[in-house]
């Protein structure tokens, strides 16, 4: 059974730092894109960053300059570190997997595998 579990998600005063993990089980996705997707109460889920099989990388511009994604291949793990957080990035953060893209993508129609997320709080 293929999983997707996120960790790292906390409670952190405005410009903190925050480091998210996604562990994956099940199979091995060193040639599918991975994804960060978040979503705030009210509001519909949003892309936030994506890295392809080749690293190349590719960032929402409300967080370009401030995340930055990276994957390790040998742990199937992905990573999401956060920098200069905003209480606007207060939102449920969401791994995602595609096993039909390479390459980075923000569309979430895309992803075929999906965490259940982790809760990251930013207060003013």
């Amino acid at each position: 059974q293929v999983q997707l579990v996120e960790s790292g998600g906390a409670l952190v005063q405005a410009g903190g730092s925050l480091r998210l993990s996604c562990a994956a089980s099940g199979r091995t996705f060193s040639t599918a894109a991975m994804g960060w997707f978040r979503q705030a109460p009210g509001k519909e889920r949003e892309f936030v960053a994506a890295i392809g099989s080749s690293v190349s990388t590719f960032y929402a511009e409300s967080v370009k300059g401030r995340f930055t994604i990276s994957r390790d291949n040998a742990k199937n793990t992905v990573a999401l570190q956060m920098d200069s957080l905003k209480p606007e990035d207060t939102a449920v953060y969401y791994c995602a997997a595609s096993t039909r893209y390479y390459s980075a993508t923000r569309h979430s129609g895309v992803y075929n595998y999906w965490g259940q997320g982790t809760q990251v709080t930013v207060s003013s």
